[in-house]
């Protein structure tokens, strides 16, 4: 069985999409099975691995319609498409922004994602979603078919300061959604250490949130490869195999992994 991983937070910026795409890039360089989802209407996961997304006929939505009209015919496996970069990828473009009302029309339809994923969970390792930047229906779609959030957090003070009312979110649908829900960790990125200011906010945090919340030992620094490699259609750890960026998405991977050894230990 599949481990879910939903990349979420409210805020715009914080580096989710980028950490969707190399997190299931090093988890598929240790031999993991991964399958990358974009539940964002921007389709930015999709772009960024070289794919247009006005061109797709078929898309998550289609997929999560399906299983709102309780219609077997489509399903997510139907969707899926392999990267350039030899990533498995479960599409998105703006057709998604519907799902919005579909799913608030249905009264179960904070299950759609995870209903559309339950008969293709065994056939991978790990399942990535990007979230879109919001506390929508989309968003906790994720959260409700998910295992695990990891929550990407720009070393900056107002974001620090948003990520609480994600925290508030996160325990309600705990409580009531899906009591299997479990955070991974917050992930400090796009730091630029070399200024006192993100090195004061790694420091707070790791101070304020200390046997509350995880935060990774990994911290995400602001590089430019990461920028540039969506350019091209791939990873960082393909476009920059050996940079630092690469490097700290490996030690992520590990880490996670850690954790599930741990688990289940």
């Amino acid at each position: 069985m599949s481990t879910i991983y939903a990349i979420a937070n409210q805020k715009g910026g914080v580096g989710k999409t980028t950490t969707a795409i190399n997190l299931g890039a090093a988890l598929s360089e240790l031999k993991q099975r991964v399958l990358l989802i974009d539940l964002d209407p921007q389709a930015s996961m999709t772009l960024a691995l070289g794919i247009n997304p006005d061109a797709l006929d078929l898309t998550v939505y289609n997929a999560l319609a399906s299983v709102v009209n309780d219609d077997e015919a489509l399903s997510l496996q139907k969707v899926m498409m392999t990267t350039k970069a030899g990533l498995t990828l479960v599409p998105a473009n703006i057709e998604l922004s519907q799902a919005d009302l579909d799913l608030v029309r249905e009264p179960l339809g904070v299950y759609a994602l995870r209903d559309a994923l339950f008969p293709i969970r065994n056939h991978f390792d790990a399942i990535v979603v990007d979230c879109p930047p919001s506390l929508g229906i989309l968003t906790t779609n994720a959260l409700a078919a998910a295992d695990k959030v990891i929550i990407p957090l720009q070393a900056d003070y107002l974001a620090l300061k948003g990520v609480y009312l994600l925290l508030r979110s996160i325990a309600k649908i705990q409580r009531r959604v899906n009591r299997n829900l479990r955070i991974a960790g917050i992930l400090l990125t796009m730091a630029d250490t070399r200024t006192l200011h993100a090195r004061d906010i790694i420091a707070n945090t790791r101070q304020v949130f200390q046997g509350r919340v995880p935060i990774f030992d990994t911290v995400i620094k602001l590089n430019v490869r990461l920028k540039e490699a969506p350019l091209t259609g791939q990873s960082v750890l393909e476009y920059d195999r050996h940079g630092a960026a690469a490097t700290a998405y490996r030690a992520l991977a590990r880490e996670l992994l850690g954790q599930e050894v741990k688990r289940n230990a």
